[in-house]
C-alpha cells in the first residue's frame, strides 16, 4: 500500500507569526497534534503540541508573545506520497517520530502520515512505531 492510500491530506497550514494560543486553540477544535509551518511557500517547519507544551509552557514564555515559528521543529522529516507505507513506518520508528509531512514528486505537501493513519491499515506496523517513540522509563 501506498503512503498516499493511508495519510491524512486535508492540511491545516499556519505561518511563523501565528501566536501559540491560536495554534493551541486550531490543533484543539481539529483534534491534531501538529500544524504544518508556511514561510513564503515552502514548509518552514512543524509546530505540535508537545512543542507547545515543552518548548513554551515548561520554559516559562509568555504564551501571548510566542509564536509558531518560536518553538517549531525545524527539520521536518518527510516521504513522498507513492513510497511504501511499510518503508514509512521503519522511517518514523528509525527517527522516533509519530508523524512525517508527505510530499509529492514537485516537493507540494499533500499530507500527512500519523500513527493513527498507520493502525488504520496495520495495528502491527503502529505498535512498533509507538515502541520506537515511547520514552524509556526514569
Amino acid at each position: 500500500m501506498l503512503v498516499k492510500e493511508c495519510m491524512s491530506s486535508k492540511i491545516e497550514t499556519v505561518a511563523p507569526d501565528t501566536p501559540l494560543q491560536e495554534c493551541a486553540r486550531k490543533m484543539r477544535d481539529l483534534d491534531i497534534g501538529s500544524l504544518p509551518v508556511w514561510e513564503d511557500g515552502k514548509l518552514a517547519g512543524m509546530v505540535t503540541d508537545r512543542d507547545i507544551c515543552c518548548r513554551a509552557v515548561a520554559d516559562g514564555r509568555d504564551i501571548a508573545a510566542t509564536f509558531a515559528g518560536d518553538v517549531m521543529s525545524r527539520d521536518v522529516a518527510c516521504c513522498f506520497d507513492d513510497h511504501d507505507y511499510e518503508d514509512a513506518a521503519h522511517m518514523m520508528e528509525d527517527k522516533h517520530l509519530r508523524r512525517l509531512a508527505v510530499m509529492d514528486r514537485e516537493n507540494r505537501m499533500v499530507g500527512i502520515l500519523t500513527v493513527d493513519d498507520l493502525a488504520r491499515h496495520s495495528y502491527i506496523l503502529a505498535g512498533e512505531v509507538l515502541r520506537a517513540v515511547a520514552p524509556t522509563a526514569h
